[in-house]
């Protein structure tokens, strides 16, 4: 009986140390997949957790699944009006299917580069170099919906574009800063001429109104004058009866009777 129990353990030793020379244990964690090759061909992506692979035909690559990014360096493009520029784009990406960006790509980075350059050109020649500078927050949405597809093809997936900056030559910033500069001069004489035209209007308005009522410039003066200090104001009364008070009136009647 002892003699069967140590034959089975010795078995049992000998099929582990087997197992374990001619298998591995492969562990893929949560950020990673997986691409597993056997005799140097692809046969599956393995997904997170451990596997177990034969070591004498098979191999596992890891690919690093997480999001990253890429910055694309000053690129020297052209509007549509010809005028030369340089703009810079920041990327963000992940490996979406690593069998495709292993197996038929050469170098995935080098080719996402200049996919994203292909299509900043692409849109910067349909632009104007004013349009351009003005809706420069719309340029990095446009360029992920216009490189997204040739992106896919690489086994990636571009997650967003953004223009990180838009270089113009000396010159053309000075002429930048020329058409801005008479846009607001155009715009202060505008509001200028708007303020005066009121202001002649409403001239207007009071000489209408004066030419109806005259008395109101009487009014108009006598407040000014009470508003202000050190002067002094003389009203010459009209000598018309019906505007006397009547004490005024019973005097000026009683000196006629004495006089007659």
């Amino acid at each position: 009986m002892a003699d069967l129990i140590a034959s089975y353990l010795v078995l049992v030793v000998a099929i582990v140390f087997v197992w374990l020379v001619l298998f591995r244990r492969v562990t893929v964690y949560q950020y990673q997949q997986g691409v597993k090759y056997t005799k140097g061909r692809y046969v599956s992506t393995l997904s997170p957790g451990q596997h177990w692979i034969f070591r004498l035909t098979s191999v596992v690559r890891l690919i690093d699944a997480r999001q990253r990014f890429a910055t694309i360096s000053g690129q020297e493009v052209l509007s549509s009006d010809g005028v030369p520029l340089k703009v810079s784009l920041a990327a963000s990406y992940t490996v979406a299917d690593p069998a495709k960006a292993i197996n038929e790509i050469e170098n995935y980075k080098s080719a996402l580069y200049l996919r994203l350059q292909i299509a900043l050109r692409s849109v910067v020649a349909s632009m104007a170099v004013e349009g351009l500078v003005e809706k420069r927050a719309e340029i990095g949405p446009e360029l992920a919906s216009a490189a997204a597809a040739p992106v896919a093809e690489l086994g990636l997936k571009l997650l967003s574009v953004d223009v990180k900056d838009i270089m113009l030559s000396g010159e053309v910033k000075r002429l930048f800063t020329d058409v801005v500069k008479a846009r607001k001069q155009g715009q202060a004489a505008l509001e200028l001429a708007r303020g005066e035209t009121a202001a002649i209007r409403n001239l207007a308005n009071i000489g209408g109104v004066l030419e109806s009522h005259p008395a109101l410039l009487q009014l108009r003066a006598v407040q000014q004058l009470v508003g202000s200090e050190g002067n002094t104001l003389v009203l010459g009364l009209p000598q018309d009866s019906h505007i006397l008070p009547s004490s005024r009136r019973a005097k000026g009647q009683s000196e006629e009777t004495e006089g007659q």
